[in-house]
């Protein structure tokens, strides 16, 4: 199911209050006038448009049905979807020009905000991305745990510490990550909490001085969950985080459980604020771009379904294929310093067991100055120095002379006399104390 099909499936409730209530106004009136306008701004608010943004619509309306010289009230429905058309706009795209570049998600608890995290993962995955998560939602209880099991769906990479610790450092360790795993994208989920406004704007705050440090020309955006059951309340708390945080972005959730998706014409009208992606369904691909140009055709039609929707995601060609060769010469040079550690560390081991050989007689000096002149020229292999330590003979035993050996004897007899004086004094101790042996 491509991204109308999906539009169409998850917009059923919304069209069918919304569009049905304006085909039944219209329906009822014989001829154009204030009444049939303000029996149509009731609907609009009804359908969660808000007051402000149904009085603009209405007002656009009259314009255009004066303009057009249209009398059929039935005529006014295809103008209505003219004009909230034109007020969502064109579709809005993400245009990512540097890697890695930083997503932070924010909004209240109970939203979907760490599961719309897993699904955004699993979106820029399928767009052939690299992705990383950053678990900086430390206080809620499970949160991590929670994210833990959406990277492993999405197939995606995490970073998390214990519950409780700093988001910040939370953020940095994914930055870092980010940076030397060559990510395309790093999403970190942040703080879901707003009744305490001071500590949260504190904590983004870090977060954002963490972000503009080590990545000060990375593109970045900050994405506010809403949830479109709650209506206008989501728009209510859209202005609350809009205090406190540069929110460039709205994401919808739970767009397919609700008669409420007017509320992104209010999101559009009174914020200012682009819809990023809305929430369709329970599966993991089921958070999709957001289509103005869908969205519009789905809230008044059911529209044909269509694989050929346009990816979201645009990146700077060149600007792309230089970070993958940066990152490939890196990969490559950190290869050969390994390789250069790792036959020094072999060298090293041969000439320790060469010399261990000589200390035991097994290798002579010269064997052993061989070994280590072949070991700094890299022209001797671990096989070979073992080889070598097999092969040679133990020294044989020099031939005594008879001085020597009368000498040996004498030695030998002075050592019996004195071994049993010491048993004499041994055993006057244990006459003494008894067992065992005293000196």
């Amino acid at each position: 199911m491509g991204l109308f099909g999906k539009m169409n499936f998850g917009m059923k409730k919304t069209r069918d209050n919304f569009s049905g209530n304006i085909d039944n106004v219209l329906n009822a009136f014989e001829e154009i006038g204030d009444e049939l306008y303000d029996e149509l701004t009731e609907v609009l608010v009804m359908g969660d448009v808000g007051v402000f943004t149904a009085e603009k619509i209405i007002e656009e309306l009259k314009v255009r049905v004066s303009s057009k010289g249209i009398k059929d009230p039935t005529a006014v429905r295809n103008v209505i979807k003219e004009v909230v058309a034109d007020m969502l706009g064109e579709d809005e795209k993400i245009d990512f020009v540097t890697t890695p570049a930083v997503i932070l998600v924010i909004g209240v608890n109970g939203v979907g905000k760490t599961t719309t995290i897993g699904k955004m993962a699993a979106y820029f995955k399928s767009e052939g991305k690299k992705v990383i998560l950053g678990a900086a939602d430390t206080f809620r209880a499970a949160a991590i745990d929670q994210l833990q099991i959406w990277a492993e769906r999405a197939d995606v990479d995490l970073v998390k510490h214990k519950e409780g610790a700093d988001p910040a450092a939370v953020v940095f360790d994914t930055i870092t990550a980010g940076i030397n795993r060559n990510a395309d994208v790093i999403i970190c989920d942040t703080a879901g909490r707003l009744h305490n406004k001071k500590h949260l704007m504190e904590e983004l705050g870090k977060i954002y001085r963490v972000v503009d440090r080590e990545l000060p020309y990375s593109d970045r955006e900050i994405f506010l969950v809403l949830d479109a059951t709650t209506g206008q309340n989501a728009v209510s708390q859209a202005k609350e985080f809009m205090k406190i945080a540069d929110v460039s972005g709205i994401v919808l959730t739970k767009l397919d459980g609700t008669a409420r998706g007017g509320v992104v014409l209010s999101i559009k009208n009174d914020l200012k604020l682009p819809v990023k992606f809305i929430g369709v369904g329970e599966g993991i691909d089921d958070l999709q771009p957001f289509s103005a140009t869908a969205f519009a055709e789905s809230l008044f039609d059911i529209i044909p379904e269509t694989d050929d929707d346009a990816p979201i995601i645009t990146v700077d060609a060149d600007r792309l294929a230089a970070d993958k060769a940066a990152a490939k010469e890196r990969a490559e040079k950190a290869a050969l310093e390994e390789a250069a550690r790792l036959e020094a560390e072999k060298a090293a081991e041969e000439v320790a067991a060469a010399e261990e050989a000589a200390a035991t007689g097994e290798a002579t000096a010269e064997e052993v100055a061989a070994t280590e002149e072949e070991a700094a020229t890299g022209e001797a292999t671990a096989e070979e120095v073992a080889a070598e330590e097999t092969d040679v003979e133990e020294p044989a035993e020099p031939e005594m002379t008879d001085d020597e050996k009368r000498e040996a004897a004498k030695l030998a007899a002075k050592e019996v006399l004195e071994s049993e004086a010491s048993k004499k004094k041994k055993s006057g101790f244990r006459s003494l104390f008894g067992g065992g042996e005293y000196y």
